[in-house]
């Protein structure tokens, strides 16, 4: 990770406990590197599998999950609009897989208090993109393959690389919530 003087930080996957213990809430980063998709579906099929103790589609530790049913893609494209979806959504499957070594999620949306307290005891970040800019935020996809529950069309679990793709830590390792803070300070005046 470097941070730029008044840019964003740079980050790259996997990340280490390292890279998420030097985030703030509040932080703008662009990613690069490797980021799975999945919704509800496959966080359900993915609890099972650790449930039933056998391996994921993708080794989870270090890695980042991206909140995503992207659109087709147009010709040419890796992928079609890739906006996130309402992160709460995902929250009763999270602590498994913070626990299992998940080191970030991308998402719109607050989280819930098991969810941010899982963050703090297993060392991961919680990060929003921009809800509505899909298109915007796909340009920023190089490639985007399906790994896994193809069935699940958009919901499938997709392999994606990125290249800075723009980021706000909204909850980070020491129990800060942007949406919180925020909105203390602004009712702080």
């Amino acid at each position: 990770m470097s941070r730029g003087n008044e840019g964003p930080l740079r980050l790259t996957t996997p990340l280490s406990r390292k890279d998420v213990e030097a985030l703030r809430a509040g932080d703008r980063v662009v990613l690069s590197g490797t980021v799975y998709t999945a919704r509800d579906a496959a966080h359900a099929r993915l609890i099972a599998l650790l449930n039933e103790g056998k391996p994921l589609p993708f080794a989870v530790e270090g890695q980042v999950i991206y909140y995503v049913g992207p659109t087709p893609p147009r010709p040419g494209e890796p992928i079609g609009s890739a906006g996130p979806t309402t992160s709460g959504r995902m929250d009763p499957y999270t602590p498994a897989l913070l626990a299992a070594g998940l080191r970030g999620m991308i998402g719109k949306g607050s989280r819930s208090a098991e969810v941010r307290e899982a963050m703090v005891r297993h060392g991961a970040v919680y990060f929003a993109a921009t809800g509505g800019a899909g298109a915007l935020l796909a340009k920023r996809i190089r490639s985007a393959e399906v790994v896994a529950w193809e069935d699940l069309g958009p919901e499938a679990v997709r392999r994606l690389v990125v290249e800075d793709f723009p980021l706000v830590v909204i909850d980070d390792v020491h129990g800060h919530d942007l949406y919180e803070e925020g909105a203390a300070r602004y009712r702080a005046g």
